[in-house]
């Protein structure tokens, strides 16, 4: 374990008061997008303390590594097109462990309540007597734009944002023409192999073919790619990521606003510039 992570451990066993699990009960725990220093302090000191852990495929070897040796754990990683855990069977192993009377963490990816299924676990533990509590984590959208340095609203360019599962989708013209004209970027979770279906979608409700788009793998991990695309030919450049890793897509005119900050940054690291020129310009 690296020096900065015993820190950390440290740090959440020293805040740690005994309230934080209680056995029978159920957390469930937002882990971040991607990285340990992604994670919330009280996320990381519960974590910690499990003593049986149900987690899923985005959760980070950094992040497991707080889980003490004694901790019974459990994967149930979900990931498309690849053999999966039902949902049923997640929630009856939850219950299962709660009624043995150990302290259980529920580990997502990003956030519970943001296409995490969060509610619907608690509901079922719920529904036979068994008590859950929630812990928010960063999720992708967030945690994309403080790393790619696309803002997700822009003073005269996007006011809102929304979040979209890119999974399942109304493919209605009714539904895109209202993603369309809620001046909004659009946030497409899990989408990238829905690309097709999302640019002819847009583009069917009169969608700018010029608009921008970035294709956001591993998102706020080492291994991080940014591709860029436009609504007329984002499908093309999905099948040119060869990277199986989860892809976050982000639409709107923020994507260029980010993109002439990457390019100035990249300027500024070639040609640096002593501090008094730049001040006296």
């Amino acid at each position: 374990m690296s020096h900065s992570l015993n820190k950390l451990v440290n740090f959440n066993r020293a805040l740690a008061s005994n309230n934080d699990l209680i056995s029978g009960e159920v957390e469930i725990v937002g882990a971040g997008c991607g990285q340990l220093d992604l994670m919330t302090i009280k996320a990381a000191r519960i974590v910690s303390q499990a003593e049986a852990l149900v987690y899923d495929s985005l959760v980070s070897s950094d992040i497991l590594s707080l889980v003490s040796v004694d901790c019974q754990r459990h994967f149930v990683g979900k990931r498309c097109g690849q053999p999966s855990y039902k949902q049923d069977d997640i929630n009856a192993l939850l219950a299962k462990l709660a009624l043995q009377g150990l302290k259980v963490v529920r580990l997502k990816g990003g956030d519970p309540h943001i296409f995490g299924r969060g509610a619907e676990e608690s509901l079922y533990l719920a529904k036979l007597g068994i008590t859950s509590r929630f812990t928010a984590g960063i999720t992708a959208a967030l945690g994309c734009a403080s790393t790619t340095g696309i803002p997700l609203t822009y003073r005269g360019t996007a006011r809102s944002v929304t979040l979209v599962t890119g999974t399942k989708f109304d493919q209605s013209p009714t539904h895109w023409k209202g993603l369309l004209e809620a001046e909004s970027t659009l946030v497409f979770y899990m989408g990238k192999e829905q690309a097709t279906a999302i640019s002819a979608g847009l583009m069917a409700v009169n969608a700018d073919a010029k608009l921008p788009v970035a294709f956001v793998t591993n998102g706020g991990r080492p291994n991080q790619l940014i591709t860029y695309a436009n609504v007329c030919n984002m499908a093309e450049q999905a099948t040119l990521i060869k990277d199986s890793g989860p892809t976050l897509i982000i639409i709107g005119e923020v994507v260029a606003v980010g993109q002439e900050l990457a390019t100035l940054l990249a300027d500024i690291k070639a040609n640096p510039q002593p501090m008094a020129e730049v001040v006296n310009g």
